[in-house]
Parts: C-alpha cells; sequence; structure tokens
C-alpha cells in the first residue's frame, strides 16, 4: 500500500555516514521513494539553491554533518529568497531520541523527527503524515 502512497515522490537525504546513508536509501527506496543523497549541511543547501522548488518532496536530515549541521542547514533552507523552497519539510534523523532533542529540532524550524537506528514503521508513520 504505501508504495502506491510514496510511489514518485523525491527524499534529499542528507547523510555523512556511508553505511546509514546505505541503510536509509534502502528503507526508503523499499516503500517506493526516490532519494537523492548528500553528505552535509551545505551539500544540502546548495542542492535546494541548485534544483528548481518542488524538486524534493521532503529533505531527511541527519543532525550531526561536518561543515553544516542540520540546525544551520534548516535555517538557512528557510531563508532563501524563494518561498516555494523554504517551506519544503524538513525531518531531523538523529541518534539522540529524547522528548528535547525532538522539541529543539522543531523549535530550529524542521517538521519532524526520527530516531536511528530507523524503525520502517516508524519513518512511514512520520512520512505519511507529512507526503499525503
Amino acid at each position: 500500500m504505501q508504495i502506491k502512497i510514496f510511489g514518485g515522490k523525491h527524499i534529499l537525504l542528507a547523510e555523512d555516514n556511508d553505511l546509514n546513508a546505505e541503510i536509509t536509501i534502502t528503507l526508503l527506496e523499499d516503500i517506493g521513494l526516490i532519494v537523492e543523497r548528500v553528505e552535509d549541511g551545505i551539500q544540502c543547501v546548495a542542492k535546494m539553491e541548485q534544483m528548481p522548488a518542488k524538486s524534493y518532496d521532503l529533505i531527511l536530515m541527519d543532525i550531526q554533518m561536518p561543515h553544516m549541521d542540520d540546525y544551520k542547514a534548516t535555517q538557512t533552507i528557510r531563508q532563501l529568497s524563494n518561498k516555494d523552497k523554504t517551506t519544503i519539510p524538513i525531518i531531523a534523523l538523529t541518534a539522540n531520541a529524547f522528548e528535547e532533542d525532538r522539541k529543539k529540532a522543531v523549535a530550529q524550524g524542521m517538521n519532524g523527527h526520527i530516531s536511528k537506528p530507523i524503525d520502517v514503521d516508524k519513518i512511514e508513520k512520520v512520512l505519511l503524515s507529512i507526503l499525503k
């Protein structure tokens, strides 16, 4: 059922760890998503600046990345000049699973929080709530 819901949806994954990226991409592709990966916040912001608005349906962003962390990347995306780009849903992807981590992600401009290791049911639920 999810493949029909998620089929054709494009996700930008910002994840610096190759193994975590490989696992996440496999999980996302298995539920019908098309995934493009960047390795840090700078690349994520650059991709958002370069690509036309609506190229991605959602960004999944690791919290701790080199060069620019997810909070700074999120704030930068939220301030882009193209307003269609500033509203893209951004979900934190982190090993920090406490409630205060979720609240901080939301306070920093993110739309949600998924803890690692990724639980397929949890990620489907979060994505369904955003990608309706």
